[in-house]
């Protein structure tokens, strides 16, 4: 082979190659133990998840120990449905 016919050619595979990429940027690359993006969200809704049924709770404790407690009054009562059809 030609040695001037195979620097033009990796001159040409240098050239194509940073074209690439700069046309697709690798700036998303994730290290390989890094959780993927997918699993990040379903760990926060799991976490959001898991803190609104603690807060569900926490108010059901509370609402039954008062109606066992028989004060009423602090038990807040559902506001009334309105209907629109």
């Amino acid at each position: 082979m030609d040695p001037g016919i195979a620097e033009a050619v990796e001159r040409q595979n240098r050239a194509m190659r940073e074209l690439s990429r700069r046309a697709f940027p690798e700036s998303d690359v994730v290290p390989d133990d890094a959780p993927a993006r997918i699993e990040q969200v379903r760990a926060q809704r799991r976490r959001q998840d898991a803190a609104t049924e603690a807060v569900a709770l926490r108010r059901a404790r509370k609402e039954r120990a008062a109606r066992e407690a028989g004060t009423a009054a602090a038990v807040p009562q559902p506001a009334a449905l309105r209907t629109t059809a």
